[in-house]
């Protein structure tokens, strides 16, 4: 079974109030997270028709503060489906209600993994792509697990050796003071 990703986008939008802003008067990044959280985990359990957990959550950079009284938008789509898990894009934009003015604050990347009722991990449809821009969103999701698979393999590897990685640590602000054991 294949479904499109128009199936299963979702956009919601949350006026921000003072009681989810942090110390210096903008919302707090925390907040922002578990609205992402919950978007990514509506949007897999849409195109999944299961109940999804979170597994990993990949860059999310925080471009521009939100402000309270802004009206926040998230957008997610499925951007990759593998045999159990998804990836969820997520757009976060916020909108000065009096101005208009809209600001790109985040994007971000939640993969989840469809539950079946005996908790265990299940196949979800695959996905069907109509344009050039999930075809790039589909190939980037690709590039992010290839690079991570690679740099767990670099690093969690038996051979892994400090020494051949000392010298790439000149010129940056780093001080070694390893232990003699």
């Amino acid at each position: 079974m294949y479904k499109t990703v128009d199936a299963s986008r979702i956009q919601i939008s949350q006026l921000m109030l003072p009681s989810h802003s942090n110390f210096s008067g903008k919302i707090h990044g925390g907040y922002i997270l578990n609205l992402m959280d919950q978007i990514a985990f509506a949007c897999a359990s849409k195109h999944s028709g299961a109940y999804c957990v979170t597994a990993s959550v990949d860059t999310v950079d925080f471009i521009n503060p939100i402000e309270v009284g802004e009206l926040v938008t998230m957008k997610a789509s499925v951007n990759y489906v593998g045999r159990t898990s998804m990836v969820i894009g997520i757009r976060v934009e916020s909108e000065n209600i009096q101005t208009g003015e809209i600001k790109h604050c985040n994007s971000s990347y939640f993969t989840l993994v469809a539950k079946g009722n005996d908790g265990q991990p299940i196949k979800v449809p695959g996905i069907i792509i109509n344009d050039e821009t999930e075809i790039k969103r589909f190939l980037k999701a690709i590039k992010r697990i290839e690079t991570k698979r690679q740099r767990q393999e670099e690093f969690d590897s038996t051979s892994f050796s400090l020494k051949d990685y000392i010298k790439q640590l000149e010129g940056y602000r780093v001080k070694i003071e390893l232990s003699k054991k």
